[in-house]
């Protein structure tokens, strides 16, 4: 399970891993989103603001993991329900919004992980297609069974939980240290807004973001967790890329689709 995850396996080596986000369902539109380059590690998919069902997540996971893509699910909210949803779709990973508290966070690893750890219910069926070991273009297949998936779930699946609130903040350090969590994800709109620091620009954001940012990058490391961020351009994700963050996106398929329409529409006139 781990040589096919993807976003883990670069996680696990400390180097940046490029992803996109899906905000519209669609299985061809993600298959054109991880064939547009090699670079994609992973995709999100996005069922909190996405206009994205439960069963467009399924096709959209089996999509992305057929590209050789790590499928990420950001669920609507840190339930059981949705948690097991994302997980039993073959997701490699959860993103979970709105984290307030430890509570919160040492919950959501309970739902996420197998027995004895946690309390997740197991049903590999459909999970196991997603996470066998083949090269996108062709090759061997290394199929995974349903009992080794039950052995491995555990260690091979990224939980990342967004600081995004003025209470994960406050708690960033003690958020960081709840053992399963993998990844502190910023949302810096949300966490804007929050603290009072709304951005008006990405390019200029206030200084009292900025500090909070680099403080959920620094419990991170302290915590030896991994530091996510969501990022409009490439341009941006490489600038956090360099400054040592781990899972950035790099572009969403609503501002990308957007921009390049935009930009053929402009050349005509």
């Amino acid at each position: 399970m781990q040589a096919a995850n993807r976003l883990q396996k670069s996680l696990r080596k400390r180097e940046p891993a490029f992803g996109a986000w899906q905000m519209l369902p669609g299985t061809n539109l993600a298959r054109v989103i991880c064939r547009s380059s090699p670079s994609p590690d992973w995709l999100l998919v996005d069922l909190e603001h996405g206009n994205i069902s439960d069963d467009s997540m399924h096709e959209i996971v089996a999509a992305s993991a057929a590209c050789g893509v790590s499928p990420i699910v950001r669920v609507p909210e840190g339930q059981s329900w949705m948690i097991k949803r994302a997980l039993d779709s073959g997701a490699h990973g959860i993103l979970v919004p709105v984290l307030e508290t430890v509570q919160d966070a040492k919950n959501i690893v309970q739902y996420s992980k197998l027995p004895p750890v946690g309390t997740r219910g197991l049903e590999s069926l459909l999970a196991v297609e997603k996470l066998v070991e083949q090269h996108p273009h062709g090759g061997k297949v290394k199929q995974l069974t349903g009992a080794k998936y039950a052995q491995q779930a555990n260690d091979s699946l990224v939980i990342a939980v967004q600081i995004e609130t003025k209470s994960a903040l406050e708690n960033v350090k003690e958020i960081a240290a709840v053992p399963g969590i993998d990844v502190l994800f910023i949302g810096p709109f949300d966490l804007g807004i929050n603290i009072g620091r709304p951005i008006s620009s990405p390019d200029q954001m206030d200084p009292e973001l900025v500090d909070a940012i680099q403080s959920i990058h620094d419990a991170a490391q302290s915590a030896g967790k991994a530091t996510g961020i969501y990022c409009d351009t490439g341009e941006q994700a490489r600038e956090y890329a360099n400054r040592g963050f781990h899972m950035v996106s790099a572009i969403t398929d609503m501002i990308g689709i957007r921009k390049v329409f935009n930009q053929a529409f402009t050349a005509t006139k």
